[in-house]
C-alpha cells in the first residue's frame, strides 16, 4: 500500500489563484527562453555564448519552491553545493572520482579549483532528474517509503548522467572547457568520468531523499497541475534535442587532438552525441510524458467512475 500511495503523481484540475497564474507565466517564459537560447546556441555557436544556465537556475528556484516549501529547495541546493565541490575538487586533486581533469579558462571564475558556473549547473540538471525520477517512480514526501527513498535517488542519477553523456565529449574535446589529461576511450572522456557522476549526483540526491523522508512536507504538493511536469519534461527534453540540434549545425569537420594524442573527428563526436541524446534524454522524456498522461486519464476514469455511483 505504501508503494501504491507513493506511486501517485497526484495532479489536479483545481482553478489557479492569481499569483499561481503569475508564477506560470514566468516559469513557462523561462522555459520558453532556454528553447531559443538552446537553438540559437546550435546554430549560431560562434555568436551565442549566453550560458543558458542562467535561465534553468532561477526557473530551479521558482518551480521547486512551487513544488516544496522554501527550506527543502534550500536544503537541497546546500547539499549538492557541498558535495559536488568536495567531489569536484577532489578529483582534480586526486583523480577520484572523475578521473584527472582541469578545468580551462573558459568558463569564468572559479571558486577553489571549480568554476562558479559549475555549481548551478549541478543544482538545475539535479532539480530536473529529480523531478522526473518522482513522476516515474513516485511522488516525494515525509515519510516515503523505504523503496522509494532509495530508488528515486538511483533514476534520477542515471537521468544526470544521461545529460553528460552527450555533454562531455563536446565540452572537453572539442571545446576544451575542461581536459582530460589522461584522455579516454569515449571520445577523450574516460569511464571513470560517468562513474564518478554516478556517485556523486546519487550520494546528493540520496541525502535530500533521506531529509525529505524525515523532515520534509508530509505532502509537498497537494495540487499539482498537469503544467508542473510539462515544463521540466520540456526542459530536459529540449537539453537533449540541443544535442541533436548540433550535428546538422556544426561546423566543417576537423581533426582534434586530446591531451594523449589520440586524433578525433569532430564530426563524429557531433553524430555520436546525437544517437546519445535522442535514445538517453529524448527516450527518458518521452517515457515521462507517456506517464504523466497516462496517470492523468487514469484519474480522469476514476473521477468518472465515483461521479457515476453518487446518487442522483
Amino acid at each position: 500500500m505504501g508503494r501504491s500511495t507513493d506511486r501517485e503523481t497526484n495532479l489536479t484540475d483545481a482553478t489557479p489563484t492569481r499569483n499561481d497564474k503569475v508564477t506560470n507565466v514566468v516559469l513557462w517564459g523561462l522555459v520558453m527562453a532556454y528553447v531559443v537560447a538552446t537553438i540559437l546556441r546550435a546554430i549560431l555557436p560562434n555568436i551565442n555564448t549566453f550560458p543558458t544556465i542562467l535561465l534553468l537556475f532561477p526557473f530551479t528556484l521558482i518551480h521547486g519552491m512551487k513544488r516544496y516549501p522554501w527550506k527543502g529547495i534550500a536544503v537541497f541546493i546546500v547539499i549538492t553545493l557541498i558535495v559536488s565541490g568536495i567531489m569536484e575538487n577532489l578529483s582534480i586533486l586526486t583523480g577520484f572520482p572523475f578521473g584527472h581533469y582541469y578545468y580551462t579558462d573558459a568558463l569564468g571564475p572559479k571558486v577553489t579549483l571549480v568554476p562558479l558556473l559549475i555549481f548551478p549547473s549541478y543544482i538545475a540538471f539535479g532539480y530536473l532528474a529529480w523531478v522526473l525520477s518522482t513522476l516515474i517512480v513516485g511522488i516525494f514526501r515525509r515519510g516515503s517509503t523505504m523503496f522509494t527513498t532509495v530508488t528515486v535517488p538511483l533514476v534520477a542519477s542515471f537521468m544526470m548522467v544521461a545529460w553528460d553523456l552527450s555533454l562531455d565529449p563536446i565540452a572537453a574535446t572539442i571545446n576544451h572547457t575542461w581536459i582530460w589529461t589522461q584522455g579516454g576511450g569515449y571520445f577523450g572522456v574516460p569511464l571513470t568520468n560517468f562513474l564518478g557522476w554516478s556517485l556523486t549526483v546519487y550520494v546528493f540526491f540520496q541525502l535530500t531523499a533521506l531529509y525529505l523522508r524525515k523532515r520534509g512536507s508530509a505532502d509537498p504538493s497537494p495540487a499539482i497541475p498537469i503544467t508542473h511536469y510539462l515544463q521540466i519534461i520540456l526542459v530536459y527534453m529540449w537539453t537533449g534535442i540541443g544535442f541533436v540540434l548540433n550535428y546538422p549545425f556544426s561546423p566543417a569537420n576537423t581533426q582534434i587532438v586530446d591531451a594523449v594524442g589520440h586524433v578525433w573527428q569532430t564530426s563524429d563526436i557531433y553524430e555520436a552525441t546525437a544517437i546519445s541524446a535522442i535514445y538517453t534524454m529524448i527516450f527518458i522524456s518521452i517515457l515521462a510524458l507517456v506517464i504523466l498522461f497516462k496517470d492523468r486519464l487514469v484519474r480522469e476514469k476514476e473521477s468518472a467512475v465515483t461521479m457515476a455511483k453518487l446518487p442522483i
